[in-house]
């Protein structure tokens, strides 16, 4: 019974990852930062550590792009990039929402949970 079951998994996960790019929701946060950005280095002190250990890290991955090169093939925003740092939530390539500077880290995570919420992105750990 117990190979029946491993056979029956590795099935699944198999297809699973067979399945088109689209049809797997990918969703990340997008960190738009540039070099000498003071904003950009108080997040990183106050939130980036812990930022990939969290729930809402876990839910939306950092990917971290200059906000002055080229960028990520893949991804429409819904506007260019301006201010730095910006954070682009985003689901298969495509902006749901954003956060134009770093208001410090007591406004950051209920503004990050907000966006997530609105975009129905189950961050919370222990929900199914």
């Amino acid at each position: 019974m117990e190979t029946i079951f491993k056979i029956f998994r590795t099935t699944i996960v198999l297809a699973l990852v067979s399945l088109p790019g689209s049809v797997l929701a990918e969703t990340l946060l997008v960190m738009a930062e540039e070099n000498g950005c003071l904003w950009c280095a108080k997040w990183n002190e106050e939130v980036g550590g812990e930022y990939p250990i969290t729930a809402e890290g876990k839910a939306a991955p950092l990917h971290r792009v200059d906000i002055h090169g080229d960028m990520p093939k893949g991804m429409t925003f819904k506007s260019r990039l301006t201010f730095t740092p910006t954070f682009v939530l985003m689901r298969d390539g495509q902006e749901l929402s954003r956060l134009e500077g770093y208001p410090g880290e007591d406004f950051f995570w209920p503004l990050l949970q907000r966006m997530m919420n609105e975009a129905g992105i189950d961050w919370q750990e222990g929900q199914g």
